[in-house]
């Protein structure tokens, strides 16, 4: 690794720092919940070093608390639940896809919400980095599994870390991250799409299909948008 990979390793990782505000208090949680629906220490924590999504992870320690063991079922919901991750890898796969087989594999499975605003935030004021990509997910792993551990370790002393109103940090952050990218009509228009469809479907649907809709939905729209000019240049 060159002094320039170094660099831009480094500066993902220092990119997280802020996100991680939100993110530890998640993590705790789930060592707690893992705990509290039944599941051993080991199996907890080996839940988030080989799923390391905090939705799917809860939502399968709810399925199990509740006595659910049917194995299809429970990888089916937590599909469904991460169908926005094929959104987002279809949007780096133009940077990733020339990267070795192996090397793509470990980005994909480390990619997450964050790690995945992050790096977008960083191909938008500097291009893509693949080692920053990489610093960014090594970072919020390694956080993730810690905070897991430690919820493990003292759940008992801290029965719901979310009361003391961390888990706003997570989506402030994100706030402070798209606010700057809203510089066009575009873009723009896409978040203001993607809000009132998040809202509406929030209320009129159950579950989690408010995110996969508004994330379908700003997609088409700015792909649209996008594909506008040129048809009026080559009219």
């Amino acid at each position: 690794m060159n002094a320039i990979d170094t660099a831009d390793f480094r500066r993902g990782v220092l990119d997280t720092l802020p996100v991680l505000l939100g993110v530890v208090p998640f993590g705790v949680t789930f060592g707690i919940v893992g705990l509290t629906v039944g599941l051993t220490p080991f199996e907890t924590v080996f839940m988030s070093l080989a799923v390391f999504a905090g939705a799917a992870q809860f939502i399968s320690a709810t399925m199990i608390g509740m006595g659910i063991v049917d194995f299809t079922l429970i990888v089916f919901t937590t599909l469904l639940i991460n169908l926005r991750h094929l959104l987002m890898g279809a949007s780096l796969a133009p940077y990733v896809t020339r990267l070795p087989l192996v090397r793509q594999a470990l980005l994909a499975f480390l990619m997450v919400d964050e790690s995945y605003a992050i790096t977008i935030d960083r191909i938008a004021r500097h291009g893509y980095s693949e080692r920053h990509q990489l610093g960014a997910s090594a970072a919020l792993f390694v956080a993730w599994n810690t905070a897991t551990v430690t919820g493990v370790l003292v759940g008992e002393y801290i029965p719901d870390p979310l009361a003391w109103g961390l888990d706003f940090a997570l989506p402030a952050t994100f706030l402070a991250m798209l606010v700057p990218r809203l510089d066009s009509r575009t873009s723009l228009t896409v978040c203001l799409v993607a809000a009132v469809v998040a809202v509406a479907a929030a209320v009129l649907l159950p579950g989690k299909w408010f995110i996969i809709l508004a994330a379908l939905a700003a997609t088409l729209v700015g792909g649209l948008l996008e594909k506008a000019p040129e048809k009026e240049k080559t009219a």
